[in-house]
């Protein structure tokens, strides 16, 4: 199956400085994925991150690592096979604290993982160790059979003596090609090891096109929802200048209709004055009326006064007597002018009201 993910989030990645060893030095320009990878073959986990076509992050994870959280939205761990301390900047506090709470139970599948090999280890180790302690033995008792029955058959040193150094010879014979068999294992088991590598690289280099694709599609939805923002932010643009002018002409429908108003009060005060006229003629009708009469009445004494004028030169020597009723009727006559000269001064005035 080789490396799968089974992890994944996107934070700022940062790395140590070398040479301070205290500031932090940005390893991504923005927000990169980061992602947990387990590989089945190997049995082992590893933090994984691409910025475009390089690899930032490739931390493999063991027991002894431990994942510190320096702030809200900050962590960071030691790699001592890389090392380095790498950080990380998450947008938000649950996203540290998935990733910490994911750093933990990775570290401890890794610490098991790690018991179970000692374990196969020490038991591989213990039958090796048993098998080593019989050959010895029996090579031992083959050689002082060997020896005895030499003695027995030739009886000298000598021959004792080249026995032993035959078996010596033949001992270190054997463990040279049981070493030899161990090395061809141990290079067996280096090639497949290689062969699991390149195959890893591969599927790497597979994963790592498949989030170029996947930021790619990303990158194109971002630029949609973009320009969907500006469309949406220039209807509402829109939208609010058709409300201001419709609060425009909300109050351009008030002020008119309070002219209205005030128009239909003037024209209410135009119809009651205009009830008035009819009033105003008659009235101005009666005192024409009047003023005809007073005329008449005028041209009447006029004429009087005529008579009494021809009267009067007629009759010089009454006058002594009349003078006394003349000089009544001439008050009574005044009194009369004065009274028309009033009726005129009236008309005069009610004609310029009208």
């Amino acid at each position: 199956m080789g490396e799968q993910p089974i992890f994944t989030t996107r934070a700022h990645v940062f790395q140590i400085d070398p040479t301070t060893k205290k500031n932090w030095v940005p390893a991504s320009k923005q927000a990169v994925t980061v992602s947990y990878f387990y590989d089945s073959t190997r049995n082992s986990y590893r933090i994984i991150s691409v910025d475009g076509s390089k690899v930032i992050i490739n931390s493999t994870i063991t027991p002894n690592m431990t994942f510190t959280k320096t702030s809200q939205k900050f962590g960071q761990w030691a790699d001592s096979r890389a090392n380095t301390v790498f950080g990380l900047g998450f947008a938000s506090e649950q996203q540290l604290t998935k990733f910490a709470e994911k750093f933990q139970e990775v570290k401890e599948a890794a610490k098991l993982a790690r018991d179970k090999s000692q374990e196969k280890m020490e038991t591989s180790s213990n039958h090796s160790q048993e098998s080593g302690r019989e050959t010895p033995s029996s090579t031992q008792a083959s050689s002082v059979n060997g020896t005895d029955d030499e003695k027995i058959s030739h009886g000298g040193p000598e021959t004792a003596l080249l026995q032993s150094e035959n078996d010596r010879l033949k001992t270190a014979v054997e463990q040279s090609n049981t070493n030899a068999k161990k090395w061809e294992t141990e290079l067996q088991t280096l090639k497949e090891s290689n062969a699991r590598l390149v195959d890893s690289l591969q599927e790497s280099n597979t994963n790592i096109e498949t989030w170029k694709k996947q930021l790619a599609t990303c990158k194109e939805e971002g630029d949609q929802l973009r320009s969907k923002i500006t469309e949406l932010e220039a209807q509402c643009k829109e939208a609010n200048q058709e409300k201001e002018r419709n609060a425009q002409l909300a109050l351009r429908v008030q002020e008119l209709e309070a002219e209205l108003q005030d128009k239909e009060q003037e024209l209410e005060n135009l119809r009651k004055q205009a009830e008035i006229i009819p009033q105003l003629m008659a009235e101005c009708e009666s005192i024409t009326g009047k003023l005809q009469a007073a005329e008449t009445a005028n041209k009447e004494l006029s004429e009087k006064m005529v008579i009494l004028q021809s009267d009067v030169d007629e009759s010089q020597q009454k006058q002594g007597n009349m003078k006394g009723e003349l000089k009544k009727f001439m008050d009574v006559l005044e009194g009369k002018i004065d009274e028309l000269h009033e009726v005129r001064q009236g008309l005069s005035k009610l004609g310029l009201d009208n």
